[in-house]
């Protein structure tokens, strides 16, 4: 009877074993050289209320616009970040990037700016991020121009890019902060103090 029982038990457990080794291998983390596939505008917009919270209002205004831009974004940044300037200035962030099929990878950016802007923030920040060909390109510099303005509190996007690849950070935050200015944000695999 006990040998029976222990039969059983451990055909249970091959069986659970197999069905996770199956699972494992049906989704694993893609290689660095998969694109991503794409994610819907509402998933975007529900992940995005979740994540911003009450300050979300006007959030799927943002996102609507920028997929009648560019499409149907194939990667998503939620993390935080700050900010301070005074004609040139520097940004430091970190988060996660989720992807539908390649898995959730963490990621790094910090970046100078230069212009004429003032202030400092502390951001909630989604990206979303289009044209994305493989995990691994997100790891670069990517170019824009960027603007700011309001006092306690605010929200707005802004886009990035990088050959073919857009990003748009999507930014609720904390400060006070009034300028226009050119900078880049440079994507890490680790943190690093190093903007340039």
């Amino acid at each position: 009877m006990q040998s029976e029982l222990t039969r059983r038990g451990f055909l249970g457990l091959t069986i659970i074993g197999g069905a996770a080794v199956f699972a494992r291998a049906a989704h694993p983390d893609a290689p660095p050289d998969v694109a991503p596939e794409a994610f819907s505008v509402d998933e975007i917009v529900d992940d995005g209320h979740r994540f911003f919270g009450t300050l979300s209002r006007g959030l799927a205004d943002v996102v609507q616009e920028a997929g009648r831009r560019w499409g149907l974004p194939n990667a998503y940044v939620l993390g935080q970040e700050a900010s301070g300037a005074f004609v040139g200035g520097l940004r430091y962030g970190e988060g996660k990037m989720y992807t539908r099929n390649a898995g959730t990878r963490p990621v790094y950016w910090q970046g100078p700016s230069v212009g004429f802007d003032a202030g400092g923030d502390g951001d909630r920040t989604m990206m979303l991020v289009y044209n994305l060909p493989a995990v691994a390109s997100v790891y670069r510099r990517f170019g824009g121009l960027d603007g700011a303005a309001y006092f306690i509190g605010g929200f707005g996007f802004t886009a990035l890019n990088s050959d073919n690849i857009v990003v748009v950070p999507i930014r609720t935050g904390v400060g006070v902060r009034l300028g226009v200015n050119v900078s880049y944000l440079k994507f890490t695999e680790q943190a690093t103090w190093n903007p340039f």
